[in-house]
């Protein structure tokens, strides 16, 4: 067992199942993508470069999708809050998951990094 795997295993379900299916969509869209822990949580990476974390909200308790480059990144369900860098995708762990809608979104990320627009190392 790997050390990130304490991460969600630590969570209450409806929480851990959620994450884990985030993780695994995550890790499903590119084979140059890989899982480390950055900062306490789990952190994916596009040829070694952090494009996205999961995470929760200290007050909801509710996870989300953390896009590293998200200004650059434009959809309506992406918060920005008071980032100037980063937005946040808020994922319900009540209801089911938009695949189509995050798939697009870690699509979008990862398209910054494989264009180039985001430098890999």
């Amino acid at each position: 067992m790997k050390e990130i795997d304490n991460y969600y295993l630590s969570k209450q379900e409806p929480f851990r199942s959620c994450l884990l299916t985030l993780q695994n969509i995550i890790l499903k869209q590119d084979d140059n993508i890989s899982e480390t822990k950055k900062y306490g949580m789990p952190c994916f990476c596009y040829k070694n470069k952090a494009f996205c974390y999961l995470w929760t909200d200290k007050k909801t308790n509710e996870p989300y999708v953390l896009f590293v480059e998200g200004k650059y990144l434009e959809a309506p369900e992406l918060e920005e809050g008071n980032r100037s860098r980063m937005k946040i995708f808020r994922v319900n762990p009540n209801a089911d998951i938009v695949i189509d809608k995050i798939t697009s979104l870690l699509n979008s990320a990862l398209d910054l990094y494989r264009n180039g627009i985001i430098k890999t190392k």
